[in-house]
């Protein structure tokens, strides 16, 4: 009895605090390595390798595959996701947030999991500040039949987000230039009500956590038609529309009408974040209701998507990104 109560003294410890990560656990060994493509980028003192066009099929391809059965919550594809994305941040240098990458919680009596990578900050101030750079991993699972085909694979909803998400924690692992610590989250059960980054939201509010931003990405799989890369949902909420158009010197984000017509802003994983801190917590988003037919389709599949523009998309993002991260205190604020 008394190991048991050890041992569960310890799970709380671990859950309440943030660790680096073991690269010489055994039992974390156990799960395969990914591809070359998801690991490698060029050291001696070079500049990180830029998102390419290839590197981010691959994860897509992979996440959208019929082997993981459209990622629903609480089933066997969306686990196999899951290891997939815990050994893509072994892999590259992000250890866990907690002392694993999974963040179990229970929906409807299954098991949960968002998985998490952090990013310490350099800074010795700032890094106790967290910005928080997230997308959905889960998908809708079976959706209507068409042909023989019953799997939602959720190309671009979300596998799309989630490599991106991905490939930016790739890029700021290796840069290490990172003022504020990164969080790096994919959340399960956003399909089911934002339920994996309502849980999260409320645990790193009950542990008192310093939010700066929070950063979603969902559904960029086709480009936008507009004179903006991206809208951003609640964009009259806060500056950091403004304040990123500045970092990059273009228009990377813009203004949606629909977005605030059909109230995207609380309808992403965003929003909890939104709610527990009261900070800027706001999802990048490429699809305007036009430009892609297949939301929760069966043919959300990897052959509608534009790898060239996701891949341009990441990359004239991250200088802009960095900039948040980097920014001085209270930069990017609430306008209203």
């Amino acid at each position: 009895m008394k190991k048991f109560l050890l041992f569960c003294l310890l799970l709380v410890a671990c859950k309440s605090s943030t660790v680096v990560m073991n690269n010489d656990n055994p039992e974390e060994n156990q799960i395969p390595k990914p591809s070359k493509n998801d690991v490698i980028m060029e050291t001696s003192g070079k500049k990180a390798s830029a998102v390419t066009e290839n590197s981010i099929k691959e994860i897509v391809s992979y996440l959208a595959s019929d082997e993981l059965a459209g990622r629903d919550t609480g089933g066997e594809g969306i686990d196999k996701a899951a290891t997939y994305i815990e050994t893509y941040f072994r892999a590259n240098n992000i250890g866990p947030y907690y002392c694993s990458y999974r963040d179990v919680f229970d929906v409807a009596g299954k098991e949960a999991f968002n998985v998490i990578g952090l990013l310490e900050g350099t800074d010795p101030v700032l890094r106790d500040e967290y910005v928080v750079i997230g997308a959905h991993y889960d998908h809708i699972g079976k959706g209507k039949k068409v042909g023989d085909d019953v799997i939602a694979n959720g190309a671009n909803d979300n596998a799309a987000g989630t490599a991106a998400v991905m490939e930016m924690a790739k890029y700021f692992a290796k840069e290490k230039r990172n003022k504020r610590s990164i969080v790096f989250v994919l959340f399960a059960a956003e399909e089911k009500g934002l339920l994996g980054s309502k849980h999260l939201a409320e645990d790193m509010k009950e542990a008192e956590k310093e939010i700066y931003v929070m950063l979603n990405f969902e559904m960029i799989g086709v480009p936008l038609k507009k004179e903006y890369a991206a809208y951003v949902t609640g964009y009259h909420k806060s500056n950091l529309a403004d304040k990123m158009n500045s970092y990059a010197g273009s228009s990377l984000v813009g203004y949606l009408p629909q977005a605030k017509q059909y109230q995207l802003f609380s309808r992403s994983d965003n929003y909890p974040f939104y709610e527990a801190f009261n900070v800027p917590a706001q999802t990048f988003c490429t699809f305007d209701f036009t430009n892609f037919d297949y939301y929760h389709h069966v043919d959300d599949e990897i052959d509608k998507l534009d790898f060239a523009h996701m891949a341009s998309f990441v990359n004239a993002y991250l200088p802009a990104i960095e900039k948040v991260i980097n920014s001085a205190p209270n930069e990017i604020k609430l306008t209203n």
